[in-house]
């Protein structure tokens, strides 16, 4: 029993895809009994239409109130130490809370209000590339490329300064790191949050252009200072850990793929239809957030109590037969119509648009820039143990 045996069944991953035990629960049973890092029953649903029912319904399947706080291995918070921790927090939070939370940032990421953001993305993503080529080969893609960029990107777009960012990244990975032991990381969270909290205070005194700042302007007396604190934080870690784990693992699958690659090199236009075919694909994000039902329900046939947990594949439902013929080939032609990579319903990911512009401009620059980019003999690192799936190194030479 290697490693592997110890991570729990939904995020078991061989590099790109989802385990062949996660294939099999969904190809032979559809919905599967599990235990869940907290050591708790959970009942495990794996395919594409099914995945769809269980996150568009918030009726029957709400948010499991511990889930979003708690990280495996660490003591239970308090309900005082919960109530902190959830407010403002769009993913611990249900509706009608969660669309009073919801429709004050839909401005912000409306597709009209990323455009603006387009030239200060292609200029921070020129820059890396700049320093990348005046270090010269070999370089490691996270450090260099995947991950300041939209570090830098959502650091901008919410105020908070750029200096910071060591301390938050470190922070962040060590919370969604499995093996750290939990005491530590339920206390990273409460760095985190603290941090957080001297930000919010000082953007209340004097509220810039910066999404708080905005918050803070026109919906001041909506907004508790815990949820600008709780919104804050969890668009902080989203804008920076999901894009950038996509950057570095989206780069690699185009080089695995150099029948893709060379396709996407010769028709420049098809880049739209890439980045939707890597987030099917690859969907690094394991799961939506753990939900308990209300009453019971019927799922794939497999018929479920009155407050049980349920949790949600996304990258075995992305893969689905059912969804795509041929689905586990990355195939960047289709342009993967309806993939649940940003989850699905109410709780479809905010920050979308602005990943997908990231993305769409990050990739064509690296390729450009570099015409002869290879995985370096130093090769490559996955993380395997983390909430977000990804790399932890990827080598690379031109």
């Amino acid at each position: 029993m290697g490693k592997s045996s110890t991570v729990p069944l939904h995020m078991r991953r061989v590099e790109f895809g989802p385990s062949p035990e996660l294939t099999a629960a969904r190809d032979d049973e559809r919905v599967k009994r599990i235990t869940t890092v907290f050591g708790d029953e959970a009942w495990l649903v794996t395919r594409y239409a099914d995945v769809r029912e269980v996150l568009g319904d918030s009726e029957r399947f709400r948010i499991a109130p511990q889930g979003i706080a708690r990280l495996p291995g660490s003591p239970k918070m308090t309900e005082e130490q919960l109530a902190k921790v959830r407010a403002g927090n769009l993913l611990g939070v249900d509706p009608p809370e969660h669309t009073r939370l919801r429709r004050m940032l839909t401005a912000e990421f409306t597709i009209r209000r990323m455009r603006r953001l387009e030239p200060r993305i292609k200029r921070i993503v020129d820059d890396h590339l700049d320093a990348m080529e005046a270090a010269g080969a070999p370089a490691d893609l996270v450090p260099s490329f995947a991950l300041p960029i939209p570090s830098l990107v959502i650091c901008e777009l919410l105020g908070v300064p750029y200096e910071d960012r060591d301390t938050f990244q470190y922070r962040t990975s060590r919370m969604l790191d499995m093996t750290v032991p939990g005491d530590e990381r339920l206390r990273m969270q409460f760095e985190q949050r603290a941090y957080m909290e001297q930000l919010v205070n000082r953007i209340q005194a004097d509220p810039g252009e910066e999404l708080l700042g905005m918050l803070v302007r026109e919906h001041g007396d909506d907004l508790t200072t815990d949820e600008l604190v709780g919104i804050g934080g969890l668009l902080l870690f989203a804008g920076h850990e999901t894009t950038s784990n996509m950057l570095s693992l989206g780069t690699l699958a185009l080089l695995r793929h150099p029948d893709q690659l060379e396709l996407l090199r010769k028709e420049p236009e098809r880049i739209d239809a890439t980045v939707e075919e890597l987030l099917r694909w690859l969907s690094i994000v394991h799961s939506g957030t753990t939900k308990i039902t209300t009453t019971e329900v019927e799922i794939g046939g497999q018929a479920i109590g009155a407050g049980e947990l349920v949790i949600c594949s996304l990258p075995a439902a992305n893969r689905d037969p059912g969804l795509l013929p041929d689905a586990d080939t990355f195939d960047i032609t289709r342009g993967a119509p309806g993939h649940l990579a940003f989850g699905h319903g109410v709780h479809h990911c905010l920050g979308a648009p602005l990943a997908r512009m990231e993305m769409r401009i990050a990739f064509p620059a690296l390729l450009q820039r570099f015409p002869e980019l290879r995985v370096a003999d130093a090769g490559t690192n996955f993380r395997s143990f983390s909430v977000v799936y990804g790399m932890t190194a990827l080598e690379v030479a031109w």
